[in-house]
């Protein structure tokens, strides 16, 4: 009976698999980018504010055809351009602009080290399961290529391509809504000589002249606003998100070829900590050392203070 029982308990779970690392392993959170919200509203608040203190009013620049005209000219310019398998991943790849991907790097610093301090101990064959369950795909495949024995020179040159190609692609997708930037003015002061056209059929009533006037350079306020005010700040904002992926990535393969080559993980720390630039620099510490030394008093010639 007794040999009955010990053979029912539970058999104890070792402590290297126990403290296995578990930092990192959920995914970037994705948030509402605050900025780019504020900074739409703030620049269409401060113009429509303008013209409604200049005495104008809101329904002068509402023109559904204007906006029809630059939208759709714009767009089938880009088309014309661009590849449509780019056009469309640049179009899903738009929502990064409103919404952006956390990426805590001080977090993925702790995940590495923690890699790092069970590889010098146990050997880096030791983190192949924790290797399968990684969510980020650039740190997935880099550790499992570490773990298979992959030479250090071949992993980094695969690594690198990968970063470059992911770069490449963002560069593309930036291109598409910078394109879009050139093309929308001009197609706007194309709507406008079209409304003019309509306008010189009515010259005999001054008054439709001048109104028609108005409405027909509202295509241009279209055209250079949306180039302005989304079109290349959409751009810009692609490439620094991409910019903040790559330094990721850089971050993520130096920690990794630092496991595989068997640094200390306090030199892996040091390295790593360069990337961090939310970090903020540690103080200097005063002390008697530092502190400049007290003149000495001078003593008179007769040797009396």
């Amino acid at each position: 009976m007794a040999d009955s029982a010990e053979a029912l308990k539970p058999a104890a779970v070792p402590k290297a698999a126990s403290a296995a690392p578990n930092a990192g392993r959920k995914p970037g959170r994705t948030r509402l980018d605050f900025a780019t919200l504020a900074g739409i509203v703030l620049a269409v608040g401060g113009i429509l504010g303008g013209l409604v203190l200049e005495k104008g009013s809101i329904q002068d620049v509402a023109q559904t055809t204007a906006a029809m005209i630059v939208i759709g000219g714009t767009i089938g310019a880009v088309l014309v351009t661009t590849p449509l398998q780019v056009f469309l991943r640049a179009l899903k790849g738009l929502g990064s602009v409103f919404f952006e991907r956390s990426y805590s790097t001080a977090e993925m610093i702790e995940t590495l080290i923690q890699f790092a301090t069970k590889a010098r101990k146990n050997g880096i064959v030791s983190l192949e399961m924790e290797a399968a369950r990684i969510p980020d795909p650039f740190l997935r495949k880099s550790l499992g290529l570490a773990v298979d024995g992959t030479d250090m020179q071949e992993l980094r040159k695969m690594m690198e391509v990968e970063i470059t190609l992911g770069e490449h692609m963002a560069e593309s997708d930036a291109k598409v809504w910078e394109s879009a930037g050139g093309y929308a003015p001009t197609i706007g002061i194309i709507g406008a000589v079209m409304g003019l056209i309509q306008v010189m059929k009515h010259l005999e009533d001054i008054k439709e002249v001048g109104h028609g006037i108005a409405v027909a350079f509202v295509a241009t306020v279209y055209g250079v606003g949306s180039a302005n005010l989304f079109f290349l700040p959409a751009a810009s904002k692609l490439r620094a998100r991409a910019r903040q992926i790559s330094l990721m990535k850089d971050m993520i393969l130096e920690g990794v070829v630092g496991i595989v080559e068997g640094l200390n993980p306090t030199l892996i720390r040091m390295k790593l900590e360069a990337f961090n630039c939310d970090a903020k620099p540690a103080a200097p510490k005063k002390g008697k050392a530092g502190a400049p030394p007290k003149p000495e008093p001078v003593k008179p010639a007769g040797g009396k203070p």
